[in-house]
């Protein structure tokens, strides 16, 4: 934390980024970046590949999220919150001249790569913003109303409103102290885990539709074409796969939705005692034991047919552990 601090004190033009198909601990990390930032005087600049979901608009600094960095901009600092490796940055990172800036890479996925040249990591923690609530207490920086609320909001995301089996006392008393600085518990249970478009509801009426049920797995495939019919932007499945892992029968869940450019990112979800983050990294991609995600190429049936044998596999060679 002693090292971030410097980095941060001698950096002069600072570049934030978050992972493509940004989720609530993403935009709460990103955003939180930036009021820090905002009260230490820095120049920054927080970008992110994808347009954030309208239900995060009430987020502080979301109106300052740029899809691309700033080609003016010299940076000598790039931020990294939320992203698992140089690829989650997406476009934002990649299309940086080199050499690329000096890299904090701030992250609690297990499956980190470390790609930066300060690596704060903790797989143990339940979110980013946790790790970043501990740093910003390292680095005495003050706990105003809008930072406790990017917090608070990555906090209530990423651990499905206090329900992930991760959530211990300290949780509970980060969002104490964060609510007590001013964020509100109750608006951001509303806007990012009630209330939902109707786009939303029809994506996953479409998903549950096709879902299908084989040897412990059970999953779904959408084309661009049909999410586009429901009038989905979104580039993420969450909430979907989330219903799908909820099954009791079922040992996993994984949910693909095909993207205009066609690739396909996939979501995987499961419930102890089963692991879903060895399948998504072997695809490429990488998360968390109960909560995974990779993105691959088309054409989707292709997508679909490797995420399926490969799931199926990984649940076969789980059961001969557990029943051995």
């Amino acid at each position: 934390m002693e090292a971030i601090q410097q980095a941060i004190e001698k950096a002069k033009h600072i570049l934030a980024v978050t992972h493509v198909g940004p989720d609530g601990d993403a935009l709460g990390s990103l955003t939180a970046v930036g009021a820090a930032l905002t009260q230490q005087g820095k120049q920054f600049t927080l970008v992110c590949d994808d347009a954030a979901p309208r239900r995060f608009d009430f987020l502080p600094f979301i109106d300052q999220v740029r899809h691309v960095p700033d080609t003016a901009v010299a940076y000598d600092l790039l931020i990294a919150v939320d992203c698992g490796d140089e690829l989650r940055m997406g476009k934002a990172f990649a299309n940086l001249p080199d050499p690329k800036p000096f890299i904090i890479n701030i992250d609690h996925h297990i499956t980190n790569t470390k790609f930066g040249d300060i690596n704060l990591i903790d797989g143990a923690a339940t979110s980013a913003v946790e790790i970043l609530y501990r740093l910003f207490q390292s680095l005495n920086i003050p706990m105003t109303g809008k930072l406790a609320l990017s917090l608070l909001t990555g906090l209530v995301t990423d651990t499905l409103g206090f329900r992930t089996n991760n959530v211990n006392a300290d949780t509970m008393k980060i969002a104490g102290e964060l609510m007590d600085a001013g964020a509100d518990l109750g608006l951001v249970m509303q806007k990012t885990m009630t209330v939902k478009p109707l786009s939303t509801l029809l994506l996953w009426q479409l998903g549950l539709n096709k879902m299908k049920m084989e040897d412990g797995l059970i999953w779904t495939s959408i084309s661009n074409g049909e999410r586009t019919a429901v009038g989905h932007k979104g580039s993420g499945t969450v909430g979907l796969v989330n219903l799908l892992a909820n099954v009791d029968q079922a040992a996993a869940g994984a949910a693909l939705m095909e993207m205009s450019d066609g690739t396909v990112r996939v979501g995987f979800r499961c419930r102890p005692p089963y692991n879903v983050s060895e399948v998504a990294v072997n695809l490429g991609g990488g998360g968390h034991a109960l909560a995974s995600g990779c993105t691959l190429d088309g054409p989707l049936a292709k997508a679909e047919a490797l995420v399926v044998a490969m799931t199926k596999e990984s649940i076969r060679q789980q059961e001969a552990v557990l029943k051995g």
